[in-house]
């Protein structure tokens, strides 16, 4: 009887407490603070835009040295046909890719584009038209990306970049 009556004592007391802990505050949550919104930031949209032009340009010539050296040491890759660790198996695998499959035209957007603390996160649609076995084959997907600053320069720690089911087109 006595642990019944303690018990429901301490629920008790907790249900007054509960509303405490749970009142919100008006001083923002540090981590989401430190989160922004970077569309509207000329000097990062002129820094990431110029990254992407020249990853475009690495795609249209098949250049997979400098598509790879606009990764990190470390980055990762993620892709529909695996995920790829450090600069040199990136390389390759792009390498690789443009052998099989040469890019005749390739362009991605982003369509967001934030910082978080240090890094850059942004995310977009890609579409490629590469050389298939029977001619040219449009492609197209989605991407997210997080950037970090290396050295002087804004460069890929993680990208992702995945295939749009068959039936979904995008145009440029």
């Amino acid at each position: 009887m006595k642990i019944r009556l303690l018990l429901a004592l301490a629920g008790f007391a907790i249900s007054f407490a509960v509303p405490t802990f749970a009142q919100q505050t008006n001083t923002p949550d540090p981590q989401i603070a430190r989160q922004r919104d970077l569309r509207g930031d000329p000097n990062a949209l002129g820094e990431i835009n110029a990254l992407g032009l020249k990853m475009d340009e690495a795609f249209n010539q098949n250049d997979a040295v400098a598509l790879s050296a606009l990764f990190t040491e470390d980055a990762v890759l993620v892709a529909p046909d695996g995920m790829f660790f450090g600069r040199q198996a990136i390389q390759k695998r792009y390498a690789d890719t443009f052998q099989r499959w040469p890019i005749t035209t390739s362009s991605g957007q982003g369509s967001c584009l934030n910082a978080i603390d240090n890094a850059i996160w942004s995310t977009g649609k890609w579409w490629t038209t590469r050389q298939g076995e029977t001619g040219p084959k449009f492609e197209s997907g989605f991407w997210s990306a997080i950037y970090v600053r290396d050295g002087d320069a804004w460069k890929i720690r993680l990208l992702t970049v995945s295939d749009a089911p068959r039936f979904i087109a995008y145009s440029p």
